[in-house]
């Protein structure tokens, strides 16, 4: 994929000081959109996610800590489990393409099966 193109990506981190756990949590939540505790949709172009992770590289210790980012794909597949408690109507991304994968990422998932009353 080009470099140019935007996409989304998941952003997941284990930060073992509460300090620094916290500047990480602010840096991150500048690009992207926390959907649990510790892992973001980053919405962007690969040399976006390459300036973030520069800046926090300057507040890590790699020894220490764990930062992991994976691009996903533009055609998802996704299975939820569980409560969702991301808003209803954020709309935060301007990409058409890009706000329907997020969207699709967020909403209540399908019933499997409809209860007899």
């Amino acid at each position: 994929m080009a470099s140019n193109s935007s996409q989304l990506f998941l952003l997941a981190y284990d930060i073992a000081n509460p300090k620094r756990l916290q500047q990480v949590h602010r840096t991150v939540r500048t690009a992207g959109i926390p959907v649990q505790y510790s892992v973001f949709l980053v919405p962007g172009r690969p040399k976006d996610i390459d300036a973030l992770l520069n800046r926090l590289d300057g507040i890590i210790h790699p020894s220490q800590d764990d930062i992991r980012v994976y691009p996903l794909p533009k055609r998802l597949e996704l299975t939820r489990y569980g409560r969702q408690h991301m808003p209803i109507g954020l709309d935060l991304i301007e990409d058409e393409g890009l706000r329907q994968a997020f969207l699709h990422l967020i909403s209540a998932p399908e019933p499997d099966f409809v209860a007899d009353s």
